[in-house]
């Protein structure tokens, strides 16, 4: 016991270790970009500068790895630490942050999020299981259904949520069945990942391009869409090639659905809100406005009380996302300066090959979430922004593939799958997301350069 308590202590304390030489890591790099004036007042000048990238740097490494070390600390927690200190560092002033918070995602998000416990609530999700097994007789026709179901569901709802709903029932389908589960759960987490990346209502971050970019939804649907369908053909036969002895059967499954307990009413109603929110996303009206309208009209119910429905929305992700922009805000306010900006020109980001790597790369690093809001100031430089944006969503989606910790959606279907004593490793993960990741977003990157 003190032996396992000794080895995590020595973690805990080279982690932290770790985080303070990349912070000071960072704060050199930026400052290497400042040049020095000989007066000691120049120096004296940078200690803002300075705290704004200590904090931004710390904000985002915890975000990264998803605590701090010997804290009870979370994501959410440290966007809202880090967000608080840059106003107490002077970075921000206190009447500017609530200015940097762009409410239009979080509006989104959240009117997406009550449609979706709607959904839920209803038993939707459950009818769509039991229609699919009713209809797919050999494991091959499972795994592709269960992509395609992920796939679009990603594409018009919050590809976590999907992952949140999708995970138990499809548990619960290939236990009766007794398949291996992993191939399946992992097209539930990859497919949700790759559909996402069709339309601006799909994931965080896509939410958030869609409304600095200001890009129509049909047009951001049309120029990414033909990227998510090939890779969802691609998600398929990657898993199939990996797990070869699970699918090469001509073996029929055989597994009755079951009882979905549907209330009838709530599903109409859900549904016909969710189509014709989809419809004015499509008909130019702003998705926050349509995405609240639809989620205000469904909480006027008899049949579901309102607690039920706010306990499915993730409140913690809302707050992350409101910490992060003042994070990013006081960084870009007090150090982002034209001349820094400038220097990322020798980058060539307005090359989407170029764009699309070092937004992969960045996402792998510190989550996409967070890499979109820091590429937001170099993108505005750019001459073809709706290009670049286009290329950001894409790169910043499709490499959440690459490995166990690249999107929230892999750990939900990670730790939900722990939950029923289910393992999925790191490197069971990667030998088929990392070869998806560099096939698809190979493909998007051919895609936007003759588009």
């Amino acid at each position: 016991m003190l032996g396992n308590r000794s080895r995590s202590a020595r973690r805990r304390l080279w982690l932290l270790i770790g985080i303070v030489v990349a912070t000071s890591g960072l704060a050199g790099l930026c400052f290497a970009w400042r040049p020095l004036a000989p007066t000691g007042g120049r120096l004296l000048g940078l200690l803002p500068e300075a705290a704004a990238i200590a904090i931004f740097a710390m904000t985002y490494l915890v975000v990264a790895i998803g605590r701090l070390p010997g804290f009870r600390l979370d994501r959410a927690g440290a966007a809202l630490v880090g967000a608080s200190l840059m106003v107490a560092a002077g970075a921000l002033p206190l009447e500017e942050a609530p200015k940097a918070i762009d409410f239009d995602t979080i509006i989104l998000l959240l009117g997406v999020m009550i449609v979706v416990a709607n959904l839920r609530l209803s038993g939707f999700f459950r009818l769509v299981s039991g229609w699919v097994v009713t209809r797919a007789r050999y494991p091959i026709v499972l795994l592709t259904a269960i992509v395609l179901v992920s796939g679009i569901l990603s594409a018009f709802l919050v590809n976590d949520t999907v992952c949140l709903v999708l995970t138990p029932l499809v548990l619960d389908l290939v236990t009766r069945l007794r398949r291996n589960p992993v191939p399946y759960l992992l097209a539930i987490a990859m497919a949700s990942n790759i559909g996402s990346t069709a339309t601006i209502t799909g994931n965080p971050q896509n939410m958030i391009i869609g409304s600095l970019s200001h890009i129509p939804y049909g047009t951001f649907a049309a120029a990414l869409s033909p990227i998510a369908a090939i890779g969802l053909v691609l998600t398929v036969g990657l898993i199939a090639l990996a797990y070869r002895s699970e699918f090469r059967t001509r073996q029929r499954l055989r597994a009755e659905p079951e009882p979905a307990h549907p209330n009838w009413p709530i599903i109409v109603k859900s549904v016909a809100v969710s189509l014709a929110m989809i419809a004015a996303f499509f008909a130019g009206v702003a998705p926050a406005e349509a995405a609240i309208v639809a989620g205000a009209v469904l909480l006027l119910t008899r049949r579901i009380k309102s607690e039920r429905v706010y306990a499915e929305i993730d409140w913690t992700l809302l707050l992350m996302f409101a910490g992060l922009f003042i994070v990013v805000a006081g960084l870009e306010q007090s150090v982002l300066s034209p001349g820094v900006i400038g220097a990322a020109g020798h980058l060539h980001l307005e090359r989407i090959p170029v764009l699309s790597a070092i937004t992969a790369i960045l996402s792998n690093i510190v989550s996409n979430v967070p890499a979109v809001l820091v590429l937001k100031p170099f993108i505005a430089q750019l001459q073809s922004q709706q290009q670049a944006w286009l290329t950001v969503a894409m790169a910043s989606t499709l490499a959440g593939n690459f490995a166990l910790v690249g999107s929230v959606a892999n750990l939900i279907v990670v730790q939900r799958a722990r939950a029923r004593n289910v393992e999925i490793g790191f490197w069971e993960y990667f030998k088929v997301g990392a070869p998806l990741t560099v096939l698809t977003i190979g493909v998007g990157v051919l895609w936007l350069e003759f588009l």
